[in-house]
């Protein structure tokens, strides 16, 4: 069933001309050098801390270390964040 839902959700995509990360519910994540994080489709803030953000995801978790991290910008569905990023994972 997931495998269909994937192929209706990727053929939507194409005939509708939508991003697939917007169809599929997916996260993009933007980054611009080490200092810049933007995360869209993002679903809340499990934590966050001087040096730790922890976003849940639709499909997991993205977790984002490094130092004088702030979140300049939150709303519902995309977070900018700030400061010095080392470290950038997704946990399933």
């Amino acid at each position: 069933m997931r495998r269909i839902r994937k192929k209706l959700d990727q053929w939507t995509a194409g005939i509708l001309d939508i991003p697939e990360d917007i169809a599929q519910d997916i996260p993009r994540l933007t980054m611009i050098g080490n200092l810049r994080l933007l995360i869209e489709n993002h679903r809340g803030v499990l934590h966050f801390s001087e040096d730790r953000l922890l976003l849940a995801l639709s499909r997991g978790k993205v977790e984002i270390t490094g130092s004088n991290l702030s979140i300049r910008t939150i709303m519902a569905e995309e977070v900018l964040v700030e400061g010095i990023i080392r470290g950038l994972e997704y946990i399933p």
